[in-house]
């Protein structure tokens, strides 16, 4: 009972009368909430990320193939992608200050446990633990971007946040790499988990629940920006988890299919990630340390993509996130292609390759990871976000076991022919929802209907 209380939603406190303080403590908490979940989240990507990058020395020592190590990769995409899912309905009724803390502390401790052993077995329970814990990351973060940020600003500041996936998994290559390559694969899981484990505590100080929790009006008071619903209220509502599940997720067709295009989004995305270093390695002759930093470019890369497709879909067209995914997707195959024809030993080129992959797969995966937020209540961006996510981390478990098994029994050539089918598959799939605005006017009360498909209140150009 007293772990559930310590999760629980921090209480509202009676609203600030005076707007001049209320100007000043908004602009002081919304800075610190957005500098802190965004730390939190780079270092997130330090304890799921470490193996990866560890994975050629580790090989190299305890003579572990493809397939093996495969299957350690889709063992935490799957423990993760059902994590996200679960932990959204919790982190939906949590406080995000010690949901996101107490999960970054815990991964930061299954990564040192990973460390200490040699056996595959103790490998997979350990980093299926990392993949449960590594959950409590997202939920927390759509909690906080959809309270203290309002609808017309949340698709600048979700992109900005999105960049920590790339921060941190371009420091990641080079710090695992570096301690694997002078003290042994073990240090470059010690050293990334001690790291979270004191960055846990930070968060605990950063972080506050609601705006509300701290005596400010909801933001959509604050901002004068609100969705067009018949009930402004019915957003502030608490909701059950059998309202938030069915009513708002499970009934909703448009996220049904962004989740089955987020799948083969995350194939791309998880495949180049984990294993582009161990290809740079055995085809093109690079050093760990050199494989490493080419890998760096493609989370710079994500960076920029994250920001220019977040800007786009907002000025360019009007809020539709939908056509930015289809162009994006579209072109990533012949980045991809370009990455397989390379010449061997062409570290500048293949830096701009992948700097040009990450440019082009980090804004779908943006753009498909918010629309649900946005597409359902309020209280439920955590469980719409966090069911988008399972699916897509169905995708990154693809990208382990089955994708290493493949590579192994067709070589490199069959890795990319099917990475290129995962682009066009998602290109087809959202096609459809070319003409849609992710930002849905459909954020009506709890009782209505989410038939998206037939609903009058769906906003469509044209």
């Amino acid at each position: 009972m007293s772990i559930l209380n310590f999760l629980r939603p921090a209480p509202h406190r009676k609203e600030i009368d005076d707007p001049e303080l209320v100007k000043k403590e908004y602009r002081y908490w919304r800075l610190r909430v957005f500098y802190g979940m965004y730390i939190g989240y780079v270092f997130y990507y330090f304890t799921r990320k470490s193996f990866t990058f560890a994975m050629p020395a580790l090989m190299q020592d305890l003579g572990f193939d493809k397939t093996q190590l495969g299957i350690l990769g889709s063992i935490l995409s799957i423990t993760y992608g059902l994590s996200k899912f679960l932990s959204g309905i919790l982190g939906d009724r949590s406080n995000p200050r010690f949901f996101m803390a107490t999960g970054l502390i815990l991964t930061g401790v299954f990564n040192i446990f990973f460390g200490l052993t040699s056996s595959i077995l103790f490998f997979a329970i350990f980093w299926g633990f990392n993949g449960i814990f590594q959950g409590w990351g997202w939920p927390p973060c759509a909690r906080l971007l959809t309270h203290w940020y309002s609808q017309k600003e949340r698709g600048t500041w979700w992109g900005v946040w999105n960049t920590s996936h790339s921060v941190g998994g371009a420091l990641i290559p080079l710090i695992a790499a570096f301690c694997a390559q002078f003290w042994g694969w073990r240090f470059a899981m010690y050293v990334p988990g001690c790291m979270c484990i004191v960055v846990g505590f930070f968060l605990m100080n950063r972080l506050r629940d609601t705006p509300q929790s701290l005596g400010l009006p909801t933001i959509e008071k604050y901002k004068n920006d609100y969705p067009d619903s018949a009930d402004h209220n019915a957003q502030e509502k608490e909701l059950s988890v059998k309202e938030i599940l069915f009513s708002y997720v499970l009934n909703n067709k448009y996220i049904w299919v962004l989740a089955i295009s987020y799948f083969f989004v995350y194939v791309i995305r998880t495949a180049i990630n984990d294993w582009s270093v161990l290809f740079l390695v055995e085809t093109k002759g690079y050093s760990l340390i050199a494989a490493g930093a080419c890998v760096c470019w493609f989370e710079v890369g994500g960076i920029f993509g994250s920001l220019a497709a977040g800007w786009a879909s907002d000025k360019i067209f009007q809020g539709r996130r939908v056509p930015i995914c289809i162009l994006f997707s579209f072109a990533v195959v012949f980045a991809i292609a370009a990455l397989w024809l390379s010449p061997a030993g062409a570290m500048f080129i293949d830096s701009a390759i992948m700097f040009t992959i990450g440019f082009l797969i980090f804004g779908p995966q943006m753009l498909i990871g918010m629309a649900p937020a946005e597409m359902s209540h309020k209280k439920a961006a955590g469980t719409a976000t966090g069911f988008v996510g399972w699916v897509a981390y169905i995708g990154a478990a693809t990208a382990g076991y089955p994708l290493g098994k493949m590579t192994q029994e067709w070589g490199w050539y069959g890795f990319f022919v099917v990475l290129g089918a995962c682009g066009l598959i998602s290109v087809l799939l959202l096609l459809p929802l070319w003409g849609i605005k992710s930002n849905s006017k459909y954020l009506g009360a709890a009782e209505e209907s989410l038939d998206v498909t037939d609903s009058k209140e769906v906003s469509v150009k044209g």
